[in-house]
């Protein structure tokens, strides 16, 4: 998934994804470090997570994300 949304994101260009490690395009919410790198990161935004619904902060839900 994240090979996808970079790709859509960058317009159909490979570069990026073959360039950048899949730890920054798209770094896990669940950790201070991804949280840090995600917050850093150009919008719009890829973020990576395998926390349940119920554990995302509730801004979350009442932001434009995709999900």
């Amino acid at each position: 998934m994240l090979e996808i949304l970079s790709l859509i994101r960058q317009d159909g260009d490979p570069e990026w994804c073959r360039s950048v490690p899949n730890w920054d395009r798209g770094p896990w919410l669940e950790t201070l470090l991804g949280y840090r790198r995600a917050r850093g990161n150009a919008r719009p935004r890829i973020i990576s997570s395998h926390l349940p619904l119920p554990m995302f902060p509730r801004a979350f839900f009442r932001s434009k994300a995709k999900v």
